[in-house]
Formats: C-alpha cells, structure tokens, sequence
C-alpha cells in the first residue's frame, strides 16, 4: 500500500520522533542569530518529515527540495531540466532510460555521491512505500552500469516518467546503512534508516540539517562545498517554523524576524503586512487547486444528486474574487495550466434552480434533517473558515445542515484513515507533484490511494482507475492527453469533490533585504513553465543584504 498507509506510518513516525527526542534528554537548543545572520525564515504547517521516502506535503517538498539533490531538476523559470543527471536516453519501447552522472557531487558528509546512492535511494523508496513512491510503482528493476550510469528498466512503458523524477531524491546509502534502527520492519534493512533521518540528512543539495525541533522548526545551514556553487549574499541559513497564525506572521515580519510568509495568509492580513516598510506582495504560479472532498461512502453525500447539489449551490466567485483574490474559479479536477487538462470541460457552476433540481433527486430530500453535512477546515490554514462558512450558508437555502468542524492537520490525517471517520466534506488544497494531468489525477482518484490525506473521496471507480491506467502507461503524449480528458469528464460526472480555484498564491516578503528572483520574474510579467508544490522556495536562488536589514531595523 503507498498512500492508504500513511496515516498509520506518520503516527509511527511521530512515536519514534518523541522517543528519539526523549532519550537525547531535550529537544535541540535554537541557534541565537545575529544581526548580520544571513538568513531566510519561513512559516509552514508541521509536523515536517525531511525524508525523502516519506515526505511529500507543501512544508515537505521546501525541505527536500533544498536538502537533497534528484536527477532532475523542476526549475519554475525554464521547466524539468538535467540536474544530478546530465543527459539520459530511452529506449524505443519505453522501457528502459539510462542517465549518466555528474561526476563532481558530493554529500554533505563528504561521501561522493554514485550510481549505487541512486540505486540504494529508488529501492528504498519502493520498499517502504510512503510519500512520493507511488510514482514509481512502474519500475522494474534499478541497476548501476558503472559508477556514474544508472539504468532504470519500467514493468510497462510510463508517460510522464522523467517529470516524475522531480520528487526522487538521492540519499547516502553508506550513511542510512550505518544508521539502520534494529527491527522487523524491512528486514535486513532494518528500519531503513526512517528514525535516524527523522532529525538527520544524508543529502546533497544546498542545505543540510543544522538542526531538528518536535513539531516546531527545521534549521538548515549552508553547504559550502555545494557541486553547483553560490552566489555572493545566498543565505546561510533557512529557518521553516511551525507558525501561521496570521497576528504572529505579521508581528515576525514587523520584527524582521520572518523574511517570507507561508501561500495560506487572509487576504487581509497580507494587506496589512504589505504596510510595513520595506514589506511587498509576491504572487505565485498557480500551484495548487482548492477543493471541497465529499466523502462518497458516507450519507448524505454517498448520493451522487446530493453531491451535485452542494456543487451547483457553491458561490464559486465570491471564492475567487474576494477570499483568494487574483485566482482562477477552477475547470475542474486538473489545474487549468497543468498539460493534460480538458479545457472544454462542462464544470459545475453557481446555479440554485438545478441545486434544488439534483437535491429532489436525492434520497436524502424528505429526511435532510436526519443528516447533516459535516464539513472540515485545517486550522493552519485560517482563510479556509470562509470557505466552509459559505458552502454553511449556500447549502441552508437548500435546507442541508452543515456541521463546521476546525481541525488541526494532524488530525486531518488521522481521519482519512477510514471512510468513517472521515467527514463528509473537507477544506483541502492540493499541490502538484510533476508537470502531467496524472499528477492530479492518479493520486487523487484512483482505488490504490484511499486512504491517505489526497484522496478523503473513497471514490473507488473501477472504471476510472482503468483510465488513469492506461493513460499512465501511454508514452504518446496526444494519446495520454485523450484518455486523461475521459477521465475528468467522467469525475465531473460523479461529482465526488467541488472543485473552487486554481489558486494563484500571495505572500508577503521581506523585499527591502531579500532578493527573490521568482517574485521578480512574476513581477515583470515572465512566463513560468514548471509549477510545483514547494519549488519556489529554493532559498540558493535568494540573495540576503543584513546591512539593509539593520537600517529597517533602525540600526
């Protein structure tokens, strides 16, 4: 199982931190940072696991992004591009890709990274079967030809295989080797390392692991010895902590003590921070569709007319143009800029009349008071109450009841486990994993995910889990492109989720001392050709200036 799992793993795993923590005797003492510290600080909803066969949330993706190196890169500017691979060939059939290494990376323990590191990494991955491993359920076999070419031989071919490749991440296998807890869990592996790299890293990339607090913040420290350089002002430091209470975000950046804000700010909020001297906005790709899951395995919204009918009483605009200003109402299941996406989609619109049409439908009609709607919202994520007070406020013209439930995103996660203790409605953003329509899709709606926080539906289709199937295997991007749109036609159909906007993120930064070259790019109107959950914040891109810095602080 890779995702229907998680929610007991992440349990596990948070057992393991605290008994880890426990027997240090304390949790790691914060660094005291000076006034000419380079660095970058920002918020994110916690827990944050900086393994690369485990994590795979918005906070998740930052950390692995800048601790660990992968074969290629997801540059937002230039899209998917050669990164620990510096070019690679594939075979006819679509079976077999072959990648040739830099011969000049090393970890951060000095270990020079090879083509067994990348064999150790993809094996593991698959072993435990969390995360991102459901990606590559395709492959086959992982061989090292030398020390710098790695084969990678697919069961059946896989489309958008290379663009996957941005969510694996190479992990030292002589260091994860020396730090095997001793269970049952994997055999002679161990643990595999998962309760070690709970607070350590055994990566490549810019920044490694400086220091690791439960449930409360993630250090990282420059690595100077860095196979791709830095240029002069790059951070030293990336601070993520576990805030988003919007009056502590702009008391942080009022302090200077906060350089970027986390994309889940209110919009008034954001207003209010872009007062502060030497504060502006920064506006994002659109990375992330926001959505209302409906349970389809509990009443009331097991029936597919009362699904519909929540649907069409949504006020989608109000979503748009007033709680997430400058985002798009979405066009169904697939964020419209994302290769794949049907653009002539019949998607659900505000409609009363057809609302009510679909709710005579139900077999809930006569007996709406006997069931009402229970509808979650993440408690990190403020802005999302108005999404759950307004679906409460358009469904009572209906006369559904709707329940609002605040809860935190642990707890969230929990709740997925079972179709039962799941809501029948939840308040979710979903991020993009590659740059394919399949990433929307395969995570979200096939049978082989329920289970897990991505897909709160129980859809369990037949129908379109043999779709996204054959549309995964399909090397022919046309052809791929035609079955992904049956498969949106086919979701719009039953209505499992409402789909809101494809959302285009705002964050105040820090611009009077931070150069950030993405928010310039966005700024001058330049056009983005990868937009991945956590890519944007790649903290070796960004420039710091302290002496600017101390003069706002009146220094």
């Amino acid at each position: 199982m890779i995702l229907g799992g998680n929610s007991i793993k992440r349990a596990l795993l948070v057992f393991l931190f605290v008994v880890l923590l426990l027997q240090a005797g304390s949790v790691c003492k914060g660094k005291e940072f000076k006034a000419d510290d380079w660095i970058v600080r920002e918020p994110g909803a916690f827990p944050l696991y900086p393994d690369p066969a485990v994590g795979d949330t918005n906070i998740e993706c930052i950390a692995l992004n800048n601790i660990y190196d992968g074969l290629v890169f997801p540059d937002p500017i230039e899209g998917v591009k050669p990164h620990l691979a510096t070019d690679w060939e594939v075979s006819s059939d679509g079976l077999k890709y072959t990648f040739n290494l830099r011969k000049d990376v090393k970890f951060h323990n000095g270990d020079e990274l090879t083509a067994e590191d990348v064999v150790f990494s993809m094996e593991r991955m698959l072993t435990i079967g969390e995360g991102f491993a459901y990606l590559y359920l395709d492959v086959a076999q992982v061989k090292a030809v030398d020390k710098h070419t790695v084969e990678f031989t697919l069961a059946k071919p896989f489309g958008p295989f290379v663009d996957t490749l941005v969510r694996f991440y190479i992990v030292n296998k002589a260091q994860v080797m020396a730090n095997l807890e001793k269970t049952d869990q994997y055999g002679e592996f161990g643990d595999y390392g998962k309760r070690w790299l709970l607070v350590n890293d055994a990566g490549s990339g810019p920044y490694v692991i400086k220091e690791m607090e439960l449930e409360s913040r993630l250090l990282l420290e420059k690595f100077t010895d860095y196979w791709g350089g830095f240029e002069e002002n790059a951070p030293n430091y990336v601070e993520l902590i576990a805030t988003g209470e919007p009056v502590t975000v702009r008391t942080l950046l009022s302090r200077r003590e906060l350089e970027i804000t986390d994309i889940w700010q209110p919009m008034e909020s954001l207003m209010a921070a872009a007062k502060i001297k030497g504060v502006e906005l920064a506006r994002t790709p659109c990375e992330q569709n926001l959505q209302i899951m409906l349970n389809t395995k509990r009443a009331p919204t097991d029936d597919i007319h009362f699904r519909r009918a929540l649907a069409y009483c949504m006020d989608y605009n109000t979503v748009a143009e007033k709680i997430y200003t400058g985002s798009f109402v979405a066009q169904g299941p697939v964020i419209a800029m994302v290769p794949g996406h049907k653009s002539d989609l019949e998607v659900y619109k505000t409609d009363l009349q057809k609302a009510k049409e679909e709710l005579k439908k139900s077999k809930y009609y006569d007996q709406l008071n006997k069931y009402p709607v229970e509808l979650s919202w993440i408690a990190e994520v403020p802005e999302e109450e108005k999404i759950a007070l307004l679906l409460q406020a358009n469904a009572a013209q209906l006369g559904i009841k709707v329940e609002i439930q605040k809860k935190q995103w642990g707890q969230v996660i929990a709740d997925a486990q079972t179709p039962e203790t799941t809501a029948n409605g939840t308040v979710m953003f979903i991020g993009l994993h590659y740059p394919d329509a399949g990433c929307m899709l395969q995570p979200r709606y096939h049978s082989s995910t329920c289970g897990g926080w991505e897909q709160m539906e129980w859809l369990q289709d037949a129908e379109i889990d043999a779709l996204i199937d054959e549309a995964l295997a399909t090397i022919d991007r046309d052809k791929r492109f035609a079955l992904y749109a049956e498969v949106q036609e086919r979701l719009v159909e039953l209505c499992p989720t409402i789909w809101l906007i494809d959302h285009v993120g705002l964050r105040a930064y820090q611009a009077g001392y931070l150069d950030w070259p993405l928010a310039n790019h966005m700024e001058a109107g330049g056009d983005i050709e990868c937009s991945l959950t956590g890519i944007f914040d790649y903290f070796r891109d960004m420039k710091v200036y302290p002496d600017k810095r101390a003069e706002l602080l009146g220094r």
